[in-house]
């Protein structure tokens, strides 16, 4: 009887261990396989750090020489009469660009939009942004009509036109002004086709599967001419002309990219976005946005998402298309067109 206890004893102590054992396993193969997915180790340098740059270093707003090599936007005078409120500000004589900088209000902005100073330079008649060293023989102010923040309103106006004043005051010079009523109605106007015309494009990629960790997420973006930008989580592909918008965004949990060790975070979603109205139509931004989510989803065993979980497929995606189409156009009748310094303005 005793030998018999024994050996059940083992036996059930022997199946004890190998569930053990197996449980074991179980947990492991299950945490493998949950754990998110880690950037692989790089036999050669991606571009950015055969150039001598890290990946994970910020290169949204930072000089560098590889973009100093970059063309550069050409510095000309910004006020339009098609966006903006402009004050002719005559003078007796010639002042110089430092008086004028001088003469300027401490902030550049009138309620939420943006107040510039232009002058005539003396050398070549033509309106340029305030330099030193310079000598202007009239100057130009101007207040933006609308932005996204909406149009121009008569409290908005009205700050507009003292600060004017203040400047020709400053610098001996005699404004003229607008009617104010006609220039509200212009911007209201102007607002409402702006938010008839605005297009800001998202498309959220979802894990099927095991999650991503952000160097996973970094490492596949970085393979497309992604960029580090100055905010954690954040990348974009950037213009070929310096200075300007970058031509889409991707963007991911904040906190999973300070994490303390941001290989153990988890993330199951992000986003590719575009804003159209800051693209030149040229630069094909809904094609390199389709084609980015495409090529990720496929390579990182993702979807294309609304981000309210309905699936991107082609017809969809072909008929966005279509409808950014007829956006570009009516942009372009209304002299406005995508990319354009006025419409970088416009819709900011």
């Amino acid at each position: 009887m005793l030998d018999s206890l024994s050996s059940l004893q083992v036996s059930l102590a022997g199946i004890g261990g190998l569930t053990l054992v197996a449980v074991v396993i179980y947990n492991y193969w299950t945490s493998r396989k949950n754990a998110p997915r880690q950037a692989e180790p790089l036999n050669e340098p991606l571009s950015d750090q055969a150039s001598g740059r890290d990946a994970a270093e910020p290169q949204e707003p930072v000089m560098t020489d590889d973009f100093a090599s970059l063309p550069q936007p050409e510095r000309k005078a910004q006020l339009d009469a098609l966006i903006d409120v402009i004050a002719m500000v005559e003078v007796d004589q010639p002042v110089s660009g430092d008086a004028a900088l001088a003469a300027l209000p401490a902030t550049r902005r009138v309620g939420t939009k943006p107040f510039n100073v232009e002058g005539c330079s003396q050398l070549n008649g033509e309106w340029e942004p305030l330099l030193p060293g310079r000598r202007y023989s009239a100057f130009q102010a101007g207040v933006q009509l609308a932005n996204r923040m909406g149009p121009l309103n008569e409290i908005e106006f009205s700050e507009f036109v003292v600060k004017t004043q203040a400047f020709a005051d400053a610098v001996n010079g005699t404004a003229t002004f607008s009617d104010m009523l006609e220039e509200v109605a212009r911007a209201r106007e102007l607002d409402q086709f702006a938010s008839d015309h605005d297009a800001q494009l998202s498309f959220t990629l979802c894990a099927r599967a095991a999650a991503w960790s952000p160097g996973y997420v970094q490492q596949h973006a970085a393979r497309l001419g992604f960029v580090a930008g100055v905010i954690p989580g954040r990348m974009v592909l950037p213009s070929a002309v310096q200075g300007l918008p970058p031509v889409l965004s991707l963007t991911f949990d904040t906190q999973a990219a300070m994490a303390d060790d941001p290989a153990l975070s988890a993330i199951r979603e992000f986003s590719l976005s575009l804003d159209l109205p800051q693209i030149a139509r040229e630069d094909q931004a809904f094609g390199r946005l389709r084609e980015a989510a495409s090529r990720l989803a496929k390579e990182m065993d993702g979807l294309v998402t609304d981000g309210g979980g309905q699936i991107l497929g082609d017809e969809v995606l072909d008929q966005i298309a279509k409808d950014l189409s007829q956006l570009y156009d009516a942009l372009d009748q209304r002299e406005l067109s995508a990319g354009s310094q006025q419409a970088r303005r416009l819709f900011s």
